[in-house]
């Protein structure tokens, strides 16, 4: 009787193939280095790739500048890029400093309200009993508040010297994008191969472009209406949590749900009652849920096609690498591999993981563009 041969388990094959077992090793060994490069050199990294998406936003702004007319003339597009790295400067350095100041504003204020805060706190644990708060309200006051302040202080003086080193990688990036398709082609070794690359380069900054626009859309019209429900509610840092609201909402799943719950715990705490503490909680939940949940995938289509678990492993990782900037970064980053990982036929498999239907739905490739002649970097 024929007997079906029983498979051999992963570990007996990796045992009877050395070949296999130096390669597994390989694999762990590599992938132990770039994790630890990632973290040690993430500061450098995190500005390097803020500043890649942020070119990525200008360039088909600048490759349309640069097919304009005025007349007779046609703007070079060595100055269409010299106006929009300093429109990006200024707009950083606005944002920074826009950001600095409602961080300033949240330590006095945060100092200010300190024992309030505590007693607040302490008095949502008064149901279950008064040794209970007692004891919440005993551990809130052996909190040195001030320390994690200065902290905080600290790492936001970092904001400046991050968005100065973003300011010369697209300065940079900008100077290379004249050259870049001759030294693509050159390193591709033919032209084929060298269109193949533009393409997926071309489909990525699409899609992140797609997303990034419409986050910021949504993010910018939520932080408004919070900003209109906290000062309806007279609160103290409305300004503050309508700033706060629009930067967490690019965190994915996770920071509206965070946004959220500071503006209800702030209103609690400054009101000192919960019902309207709860009345504002509603308010904010409808405004993030419709925002959130209809209008931005209404207007996103299909441009991401990203698996729902997957942004949350994206999410997970890249926060454990790079902090709270790996959040905001997680999902552009996935866009990118799962695109790469889809034009590459043994990597399909980690692409058809990361994508919402299996890659059964495909959006029209963008069209690559024509490589500048040499008379055109020259203009």
């Amino acid at each position: 009787m024929n007997s079906t041969p029983t498979p051999r388990p992963v570990y007996r094959r990796l045992v009877d193939d050395p070949g296999r077992t130096q390669l597994a090793a390989l694999i762990i060994i590599a992938f132990a280095v770039v994790l630890f490069l990632l973290v040690q050199a993430r500061f450098l990294l995190i500005s390097l790739a803020t500043a890649i998406i942020i070119f990525s936003l200008m360039s088909d702004a600048i490759s349309a500048i640069g097919r304009m007319r005025l007349g007779p003339l046609r703007i070079p597009t060595w100055l269409a890029s010299v106006v929009a790295l300093l429109l990006v400067s200024g707009a950083l350095l606005t944002l920074s400093a826009v950001i600095l100041s409602q961080i300033n504003t949240v330590l006095l204020t945060t100092l200010s309200y300190a024992d309030q805060s505590q007693r607040a706190i302490a008095e949502l644990f008064g149901v279950m009993g008064e040794d209970v708060e007692s004891a919440v309200l005993a551990t809130m006051r052996s909190v040195d508040i001030s320390a994690y302040l200065r902290t905080i202080a600290g790492q936001a003086g970092s904001l400046l010297a991050a968005t100065v080193l973003v300011i010369l990688f697209v300065g940079f990036l900008f100077v290379e994008r004249i050259w870049f398709p001759l030294k693509l082609e050159a390193l591709a070794g033919d032209p084929e191969n060298a269109a193949r690359v533009q393409r997926i380069i071309g489909t990525i900054i699409h899609r992140v472009n797609r997303y990034l626009l419409v986050k910021t859309a949504v993010s910018a019209v939520t932080g408004l209406m919070v900003w209109g429900i906290a000062m309806i509610a007279g609160l103290d840092l409305a300004v503050a949590l309508g700033v706060l609201t629009f930067i967490l909402n690019y965190i994915p799943n996770v920071g509206s749900i965070v946004a959220t719950i500071l503006v209800a715990l702030v209103a609690y705490v400054q009101v000192g009652e919960l019902g309207p503490a709860l009345a504002i909680f509603a308010g904010v939940g409808i405004v993030q849920f419709v925002n959130g949940s209809i209008i931005d995938p209404m207007l996103m289509g299909r441009a991401l096609q990203l698996s729902s678990f997957g942004i949350i492993i994206s999410l997970a990782f890249w926060s454990a690498v790079w902090g709270v900037p790996g959040m905001f970064l997680s999902v552009p980053i996935m866009v990118a591999i799962m695109i790469i990982c889809a034009e590459i036929p043994s990597l399909r498999t980690i692409a058809i993981l990361l994508s919402r239907d299996g890659l059964r739905q495909t959006e029209p490739t963008v069209p690559e563009a024509s490589p500048p002649r040499e008379s055109q970097a020259a203009e």
